[in-house]
């Protein structure tokens, strides 16, 4: 699944102590535009801690799974972020125009286009 959202904050990170070692998760909490925004929590395991690159108030592209477990009589759900994209960065890479590209190209973005094959 994905979703897309404004970051509105970044929790810290914690160490977690289970039978297969030392676990490291950090949540963040997104905010959904909508008529009735809604706030969702989100949840990093991990070397996936190390990839977010955002701070609050980015908006994020965020690829995650859902899943539900019984505890006890009780349902508890979590949503488990595999992939954060900043929307920030990617927009402004995206909007290139041909003076913004580097000065190793020659060609104009048309040009460039051109296969000769």
């Amino acid at each position: 699944m994905e979703i897309e959202g404004k970051l509105l904050q970044l929790l810290p990170v914690q160490d977690i102590k289970s039978q297969k070692g030392v676990m490291r998760k950090m949540e963040f909490v997104l905010e959904i535009e909508s008529k009735f925004p809604k706030k969702l929590c989100f949840e990093l395991w991990n070397d996936k801690i190390d990839l977010m690159n955002a701070n609050p108030g980015n908006k994020l592209k965020v690829y995650f799974d859902v899943d539900s477990r019984e505890y006890n009589g009780k349902w508890y759900t979590k949503a488990t972020a595999w992939k954060v994209e900043n929307m920030e960065n990617s927009s402004s890479a995206q909007n290139m125009s041909n003076e913004e590209l580097p000065a190793t190209f020659s060609a104009s973005k048309e040009e460039m286009d051109d296969l000769p094959f």
